[in-house]
């Protein structure tokens, strides 16, 4: 593992941790983020660097002290990095279908991101992410119905 790869983790890291200054110079221009939504649905495709900070701020406003830990890597394999990364945060609410009793409840996730990098900077995302764990915690009682 270079310390170029090492700081781009991190810089990743600290986006999602609500610093989206970082994203023009951690993330490519061309990025496509491929992720299943976190509460269920197939894998949708997300383009450039605005959908990026859209969803992290989306996240933010659900869970204003969220933070994103890596705890394992990343694990490089040529252009592609891998992290594992632990999240918690206390919700504040907004998201359909929670229970209204999870408003100040604690919420502890675990995921893995893969991402590959294009002359130093983040061009496509893959999440991975324990959505199901997540629903629970925020006291879903059902799954939405596909279509």
């Amino acid at each position: 593992m270079s310390a170029n790869f090492s700081a781009l983790a991190q810089s990743w890291a600290d986006i999602w941790n609500g610093d989206l200054s970082l994203t023009d110079k951690t993330v490519h221009e061309d990025f496509v983020s491929h992720a299943a939504p976190l509460l269920g649905g197939p894998a949708q495709d997300s383009t450039g660097r605005d959908n990026l900070n859209m969803w992290v701020s989306g996240i933010r406003a659900a869970f204003p002290d969220m933070t994103f830990t890596i705890q394992v890597g990343p694990v490089v394999d040529g252009s592609f990095e891998v992290l594992r990364w632990h999240a918690q945060g206390t919700y504040a609410g907004g998201i359909p279908g929670a229970s209204p009793e999870a408003v100040g409840r604690r919420v502890v996730f675990y995921g893995t991101d893969i991402l590959r990098v294009v002359d130093g900077l983040i061009a496509e995302y893959w999440a991975n992410a324990d959505s199901l764990w997540f629903a629970q915690q925020l006291g879903f009682r059902e799954v939405p119905p596909l279509g």
